[in-house]
């Protein structure tokens, strides 16, 4: 390497921890929070060497300690264990419906702003009709058809995001197709589909990545308001909104129960929040 290659490669370096330093402290909360979550997920074991589903009724409803950091349930297991392995399903349910959401939203966006006009106004009017109902409501309406289960959690949350997501492809992909670059290669002759796949799509599809972020932590909120009620994973899962069903009837002697579970869903939503808004933010500025 010679020394004007060293002298640039140290200057990128500065270039880039300054950029680094530049980023807000919350950013990099939320990143380390979303990395121990990961490896809730993958490694539980390594957080925790307790079971979850270890009974241990002398220690029941003990308030936090130095031995059951988060306090004990009703059955003497440790809430902090319990929280570290519901990650796994609460994370997975979050995420799956926030993949189903973010997928049928495209779909249905893409087909109703770029399809003939036939098929396009069906897809609109399919849009309309969702959005119509109250997205929890079009959930629990699911649930209820089906019956309860991790499965049924996914696709009732998915489908009750992807109205939203939905209208707001369809314009991301109207707003593209009226743009200059668009035109120009119309005027050269490309076909419409290559303009699609290589003009229209790759810009208009760029906030997603941001929309997913996001839909993550709504999408876990949602499923654990509907765990809550009773129309989730079924016990003795540990999933967060199972977690915070279980621990209300002692929200009297054992508040922890109830306290920590919720402050774990929002700490995760806010995480989720922050990493797709600052994304969302370097995606505007074409970073």
């Amino acid at each position: 390497m010679t020394a004007i290659d060293a002298r640039a490669s140290g200057s990128d370096l500065r270039q880039a921890l300054a950029r680094l330093s530049r980023l807000p402290w919350g950013l990099y909360l939320a990143i380390a929070f979303a990395v121990l979550l990961l490896v809730a997920v993958v490694a539980p074991e390594l957080l925790t060497v307790h079971s979850p589903t270890a009974v241990d009724y002398s220690a029941a409803l003990k308030p936090p300690s130095f031995a059951h950091p988060f306090g004990t349930d009703e059955s003497g297991r440790g809430l902090y264990t319990r929280v570290v392995w519901g990650a796994r399903d609460s994370l997975t349910i979050g995420v799956g419906a926030a993949l189903l959401g973010v997928a049928a939203a495209l779909l249905l966006g893409s087909v109703a702003a770029l399809a003939v006009k036939p098929a396009a106004l069906v897809a609109d009017r399919f849009i309309e009709i969702l959005f119509t109902f109250p997205s929890l409501l079009l959930a629990l309406l699911l649930i209820a058809i089906m019956g309860p289960s991790a499965g049924t959690e996914v696709l009732a949350v998915g489908i009750g995001t992807a109205p939203g997501y939905a209208r707001m492809i369809r314009g991301q992909i109207l707003g593209a197709k009226n743009a200059g670059y668009v035109e120009a290669a119309t005027a050269l002759g490309h076909s419409r589909w290559r303009i699609v796949r290589a003009h229209i799509l790759p810009n208009a599809l760029r906030p997603l990545v941001a929309v997913f972020a996001l839909s993550i932590g709504q999408s876990i909120v949602w499923a654990s308001s509907l765990s809550f009620l009773g129309l989730g994973v079924a016990p003795p899962a540990s999933e967060w909104g199972a977690l915070l069903d279980a621990g209300r009837e002692y929200l009297v002697q054992a508040p922890w129960l109830v306290v920590i579970p919720g402050l774990v869903i929002v700490a995760v939503a806010l995480s989720a929040t922050t990493i797709g808004r600052h994304i969302q933010s370097r995606l505007e500025k074409g970073e």
